[in-house]
C-alpha cells in the first residue's frame, strides 16, 4: 500500500441549505468560542497565579481547562472560515491532523475526569495522606499518562487515513474533520477503521465512566460513615463540581451517539447541531460550574477583576 498522493482537497460543510444565514449563525458560535477561551484561560491563569490553588485538585482542573481550550482552538479556525469566508477547502494532511487532535483531546478529557475522580477519592477516603499520595510528581505522571494513552490510542486509525485512496465525493459533513466522516470517502477496505474506534470507546471512555461510577460509590460509602452532618455536607460539596462536569461530558457523548445510531432519518442539520453541542457545551460549562461552586476560584476571580480598580 502506497502513501496517498491525491491532491484534491476535502470540502468542509457548514449548515446545508442555510448558507445565506451562515453569517448570523456564526455570531452565537463566536460568542461561545470567545467565552470558552476567556473562561478556561482565566482558570489557567488563576491556578498558575494564586498560591492557594496550588493543590492536586486544581492541577487536574487546569488539565481539564487546557484540554477544553485545545478542542476549541482546533475546531474554531475551520468553523469560522466556512461560516464567514465560505473557505471550504482543506488539505488532506491538515484535515488528518485536525481529526487526530479532536479525537485525542476527547479521550484526554475522559481520562482527566477519571483522574479528578481519583483525586476526590483520595481526598475523602484518606484525607490525612492526601498531599503525600498526590504529590506534584504523581500528578505530573498521571497527566502524562492520560495524554500518552489518548495520543497512542488514536494514532493507528489516523495513520491509515494517509494511505487510503479517496475516489468518492470529497465533501465532508462538518466544518471540521472527523475520522468517521473521512473514512466514508475512502475507496478501500475500512473494516479496521470502523471497528477499532468502537474498541477504543469501550476500552477507554466506557471503562473510565465505570471506574468513576465505582469510585463515587466508595466515596458515598465513606461520607455516610461520617458522624457529623456538617462534615458530610462539606465532603460531598467538594465533589459537586466534578459530578456536574462528568454529567455534562457523558450526557453529550450519549446524546451524540444516540443521534448517530438511531437518528438516521433526522434532518442533517440535527446531526451537525449535536456535533457542535458535543464539542462546545462541555468546554463552555466546565469553567462556569467551577466558578459557581468553588469559593477559592470565586475569590480569585474577584481579586483578578478588582485589581485594576484597586490600583486606580
Amino acid at each position: 500500500m502506497w502513501l496517498n498522493t491525491t491532491v484534491s482537497p476535502f470540502l468542509l460543510t457548514g449548515f446545508p441549505g442555510m448558507e445565506k444565514a451562515h453569517h448570523w449563525i456564526s455570531i452565537p458560535l463566536l460568542v461561545v468560542y470567545v467565552s470558552i477561551i476567556l473562561g478556561n484561560g482565566t482558570l489557567l491563569f488563576l491556578i498558575k497565579d494564586v498560591h492557594s490553588l496550588h493543590e492536586p485538585m486544581y492541577y487536574f482542573l487546569a488539565m481539564l481547562a487546557a484540554t477544553d481550550l485545545g478542542v476549541t482552538l482546533t475546531t474554531m479556525p475551520t468553523v469560522l472560515g466556512v461560516l464567514w469566508l465560505n473557505h471550504r477547502e482543506i488539505g488532506h494532511q491538515v484535515c488528518f491532523s485536525q481529526a487526530y487532535f479532536i479525537h485525542t483531546l476527547s479521550i484526554v478529557e475522559s481520562g482527566v475526569l477519571l483522574a479528578m475522580a481519583y483525586d476526590r477519592f483520595i481526598a475523602i477516603r484518606n484525607p490525612l495522606r492526601y498531599t503525600s499520595i498526590l504529590t506534584n510528581t504523581k500528578v505530573m505522571k498521571i497527566g502524562i499518562g492520560v495524554l500518552t494513552r489518548a495520543g497512542l490510542s488514536i494514532m493507528p486509525i489516523i495513520i491509515r487515513l494517509h494511505w487510503f485512496p479517496y475516489c468518492h465525493s470529497h465533501v465532508l459533513s462538518h466544518a471540521f474533520c472527523l475520522h468517521q466522516d473521512v473514512i466514508k470517502l475512502a475507496c478501500a477496505d475500512i473494516t479496521f477503521n470502523r471497528l477499532y474506534p468502537v474498541v477504543v470507546v469501550f476500552a477507554m471512555v466506557l471503562l473510565d465512566f465505570l471506574i468513576i461510577f465505582f469510585s463515587y460509590i466508595l466515596i458515598l460509602k465513606t461520607v455516610m460513615g461520617i458522624a457529623s452532618g456538617e462534615e458530610r455536607a462539606k465532603a460531598l460539596n467538594t465533589c459537586v463540581s466534578h459530578i456536574c462536569c462528568i454529567l455534562v461530558f457523558y450526557v453529550t457523548v450519549v446524546g451524540l451517539t444516540f443521534i448517530h445510531r438511531f437518528g438516521k432519518h433526522a434532518p442533517h442539520v440535527v446531526h451537525i447541531t449535536m456535533s457542535y453541542i458535543y464539542f462546545l457545551f462541555p468546554p463552555f460549562m466546565n469553567p462556569v460550574i467551577y466558578s459557581i461552586k468553588t469559593k477559592q476560584i470565586q475569590s480569585g476571580i474577584v481579586r483578578l477583576f478588582s485589581l485594576p480598580n484597586s490600583r486606580a
